[in-house]
Parts: structure tokens; sequence; C-alpha cells
């Protein structure tokens, strides 16, 4: 096999093993401290705050118009309905604009 595709597979192990360590530990405890929880319900915002904040310092009018759409949504729905409506946008405005 290639080295690409022992590098991917060792990625995807690293990562499950992550995962899998994770749940572990965090399943030894019955209950979980207030603050421990409030700081594990931060993490998705955090992981999309670190996609997203390079991305606006290289972008284009398309990036900068979906991040906008993006944020107008965030305020009235839900995650979801923020990611897909910013993708949704950039998609098209990629295609129109280039």
């Amino acid at each position: 096999m290639s080295t690409t595709v022992w590098i991917i597979l060792a990625g995807a192990v690293a990562t499950y093993l992550t995962r899998v360590g994770g749940h572990l530990v965090l399943s030894r405890f019955q209950r979980l401290h207030p603050r421990v929880e409030a700081g594990l319900n931060a993490v998705p915002a955090a992981v999309l705050t670190t996609l997203v904040a390079p991305a606006t310092l290289t972008a284009g009018p398309s990036e900068l118009a979906a991040l906008a759409v993006a944020a107008i949504v965030a305020l009235r729905g839900g995650m979801m309905t923020m990611f897909l409506a910013g993708a949704a946008t950039l998609i098209v405005l990629r295609h129109f604009i280039g």
C-alpha cells in the first residue's frame, strides 16, 4: 500500500481512539460537574470558530456574503439551519461570481 493510504488509516485510528477514549473517561463518572458540562457544551462553537476565523482573513466577496447570511440566520435558527444557509449561499455565489 502507498504512504497516503497508511497516513489515512493512521489518522482514522487516531481519531477513533480519541473519541472512544473521551467516552470511556466520561462514562466513569455518574454525574459531571456543571463546569465540565458547560465546557463540553462550548466545544462545538469553539471548533466552528477555529474553522471560520482563518477563512475570514483571506475571504473574498462570496465568502464574506455567506458568512453574513450565516450570522443573520444564526440569530433566528439553529446550528444546522445556519450551516445550510451559509453553505448554500457560498455555493451559489461561487457559481455566479467565481
